[in-house]
């Protein structure tokens, strides 16, 4: 049998109480010295901590957060809406003008081409008219004819 499985009485064990020692204060090492032009005098602050030393050090600015953006009181999608609305209002206003415009144009043209056509057709006529007029008529002179007595003699 192996000892793991052998039914055994549990034992008393002496328990330890460990004390935490003290770090030794740290000996100041020289770090290499570099001249250095600051633009600002930054304010030194000093820390005592619990076990009596000294952390002496530059004041860190805590970081601020970020200004949150204003909302506006409008949503943008209304604002999308909106503006997609009057761009639609101004292209149908552009086709209405348009339509417009093209019936007027035709309508001119359409007078244009009547009008040439009954000035061409006058012309034509008095061609026609002039010319047959002329050639089976006959001509009377009447002031050299001589009445007598309601006979006409020529």
């Amino acid at each position: 049998m192996y000892p793991e499985q052998a039914p055994h009485v549990p034992a008393q064990r002496a328990v330890e109480v460990h004390q935490p020692t003290p770090y030794p204060p740290a000996v100041p090492v020289a770090a290499p010295v570099v001249p250095v032009q600051p633009n600002a005098v930054p304010a030194v602050a000093s820390v005592v901590l619990p076990d009596g030393r000294v952390v002496t050090g530059y004041a860190i600015n805590p970081a601020q957060p970020e200004p949150v953006a204003a909302k506006s009181a409008v949503s943008r999608t209304a604002v999308n809406v909106a503006l997609g609305g009057a761009g639609f209002l101004a292209v149908c206003g552009g086709l209405v003008l348009l339509t417009s415009f093209i019936a007027a144009l035709t309508a001119f043209i359409t007078q244009l081409i009547i009008l040439a056509a009954v000035i061409f057709g006058g012309w034509i006529a008095v061609q026609i008219l002039g010319t047959t007029g002329r050639q089976g008529g006959t001509t009377v002179n009447i002031r050299k004819a001589v009445f007598k007595r309601n006979h006409f003699h020529g």
